[in-house]
């Protein structure tokens, strides 16, 4: 999946697609002996969405009263 593909889910497709891939992520690692690069590219699409959730958050918070962004607290 490509980053321009994520950009065009809604918020809650994207948490959806999140909690797919890491329920198929366990399911590669447990069979990592045959299937070593497809952990590997599930691990990438999980940290391009990871990535897009946390630029979307600092988009839309608010500038303080000095034009400074406030702190972003990750979860």
């Amino acid at each position: 999946m490509k980053y321009k593909e994520i950009q065009k889910l809604s918020e809650t497709e994207r948490d959806k697609k999140l909690k797919e891939l890491k329920l198929e992520l366990i399911k590669s690692k447990a069979s990592a002996s045959k299937t070593g690069s497809k952990t590997r590219e599930i691990k990438k699409i999980v940290a391009r969405i990871l990535t897009l959730n946390t630029s979307k958050k600092i988009e839309g918070a608010k500038t303080n009263k000095y034009g400074n962004m406030p702190k972003v607290r990750l979860a």
